[in-house]
């Protein structure tokens, strides 16, 4: 009877032992990091930074794909559609919140497992150094006093700085559109034209006019952001400017599809977190301008949450929601 009992309590650890989780060892063999965004930019920069040194943190190559197209559909679509195994996960941007508004996808940020928000790079006011305006008010007054007359830029109709100014506009009670809109191929053709006189404001980020600003040919007059920027201290925020709460950032971070394992999701949230803590990373993202910000999974969960509502809010506004 023994030797019986005996056998069965192996076996019955045996049974216990074949149930740990396989993710005790995650990760067991390559990840894949999908960027929905072009070789080259901003996305994809930070995108291969961060595989690069997920790889030696995790011990397995991260492999990079860019999926475009759709503007921005098809790659979120692959993060999104992907075997929510741990295996495959990708670069989620601040478009997730702008694509189903549009009537471009179904998706939001509820279709992901959010792992960490990474970068944010909130717009700001800017306006040629000569202007009359020294003040984000001094700008909102004037338009609000003539309504259609002065003009912005800095990327196409419907862009996220189009955004920007729309909502800082509705929030501020002008109207979505009582500073028109002229489409531009970024910021850097924006702030030209800016410069050249063609328009009159331009809401990119800090960061892309820093060398306009340093030559003196442009001023930031408020960053619609939650606190003033490192690098640009004397830029008060909108709120502080004006008292209005309107935000508008590009953002990125990094999802799996929705229902991956939660070892898997721990494994990787704790792995980042030492990677965007890294001096590395950290030195790479100064030294390109990108804004620096980390919220874990839950926090991220909540800010995209909000970002999605703020931007459906402005593009229900300016017409560009269907």
């Amino acid at each position: 009877m023994k030797a019986i009992a005996l056998s069965a309590s192996l076996l019955g650890a045996g049974l216990v032992a074949s149930t740990v989780p396989a993710y005790a060892e995650y990760p067991e063999r390559p990840i894949t990091l999908i960027v929905p965004w072009g070789a080259g930019g901003g996305t994809d920069a930070t995108g291969r930074m961060i595989a690069g040194l997920l790889q030696e943190e995790l011990g397995q190559p991260v492999n990079v794909v860019n999926r475009t197209g759709g503007s921005g559909v098809v790659g979120h679509s692959a993060i999104a559609t992907a075997d929510p195994d741990g295996y495959t996960i990708g670069v989620v941007t601040v478009e997730i919140g702008m694509m189903h508004w549009a009537g471009l996808t179904e998706l939001t940020g509820a279709d992901y497992t959010p792992i960490a928000l990474y970068n944010y790079d909130a717009a700001g006011v800017q306006v040629r150094a000569d202007s009359e305006w020294n003040t984000a008010g001094d700008f909102l007054e004037a338009v609000k006093a003539e309504p259609g007359k002065y003009k912005g830029s800095g990327t196409g109709q419907g862009g996220i700085w189009h955004l920007a100014l729309a909502g800082m506009l509705n929030d501020a009670g002008a109207g979505a559109d009582a500073a028109p809109w002229v489409p531009s191929k970024g910021a850097a053709a924006g702030l030209q034209e800016l410069v050249a006189g063609g328009v009159d404001v331009v809401t990119s980020s800090v960061v892309e006019s820093a060398a306009l600003i340093n030559a003196g040919k442009v001023k930031s007059l408020a960053v619609m952001g939650e606190e003033r920027l490192g690098a640009f201290e004397d830029v008060p925020t909108l709120k502080e400017a004006t008292g209005s709460d309107w935000k508008m950032a590009a953002w990125r971070g990094i999802a799996g599809p929705k229902g991956m394992p939660d070892e898997a999701t721990a494994t990787l949230s704790a792995a980042l977190e030492v990677v965007w803590n890294s001096a590395e990373f950290q030195e790479f993202m100064n030294g390109r301008g990108f804004g620096l910000v980390w919220k874990p999974g839950d926090e991220f969960v909540t800010w995209m949450a909000e970002s999605d509502a703020a931007l459906g809010t402005v593009m229900n506004a300016v017409g560009l929601a269907k």
